[in-house]
């Protein structure tokens, strides 16, 4: 029963393998899109039309392979945390609208919605003690209380 009560001693950690999982598995996600070049992100761009943007395509699709594969090893290192999880938000809510669109059903928007819903989850719990927003930009301000 004991282990019923602990008090999350390992949340930090549990963090640091989410983080890393999930990273890694969207850098692997996005990898393919970032290397297919401006025909690929133009493709991917064009779904940005769902939301009236009809404008600069491969920028768009770039941005979306960016925030994927960089994102995913800015996720990994715990770096610029916040401002990761907003793009990669954005991009899988757009993933999602883009399959909703299509009429591929639960079973093909699922993915992204779930991703989407982590993400934004994330941006509110944050990093954790075990990345390098902690190393390099260290609240000294903030109370920390203990439970």
């Amino acid at each position: 029963m004991s282990l019923l009560r602990a008090r999350y001693s390992y949340k930090n950690t549990g963090l640091l393998l989410l983080r890393i999982g999930i990273g890694i598995m969207f850098i692997l996600h996005g990898w393919p899109k970032m290397v297919g070049g401006p025909e690929r992100w133009a493709k991917i761009g064009a779904n940005m039309q769902l939301l009236g943007i009809d404008f600069m395509p491969e920028f768009w699709g770039f941005m979306a392979a960016f925030a994927e594969t960089v994102g995913g090893g800015l996720l990994v290192l715990g770096l610029f945390f916040r401002p990761v999880t907003v793009l990669l938000v954005i991009t899988m809510l757009v993933a999602t609208l883009r399959h909703v669109s299509a009429g591929d059903g639960f079973g093909g928007y699922s993915h992204s919605l779930e991703a989407a819903i982590l993400f934004f989850a994330l941006y509110f719990i944050g990093p954790g003690r075990y990345s390098l927003d902690k190393t390099l930009f260290p609240n000294k301000n903030r109370k920390t209380f203990q439970v």
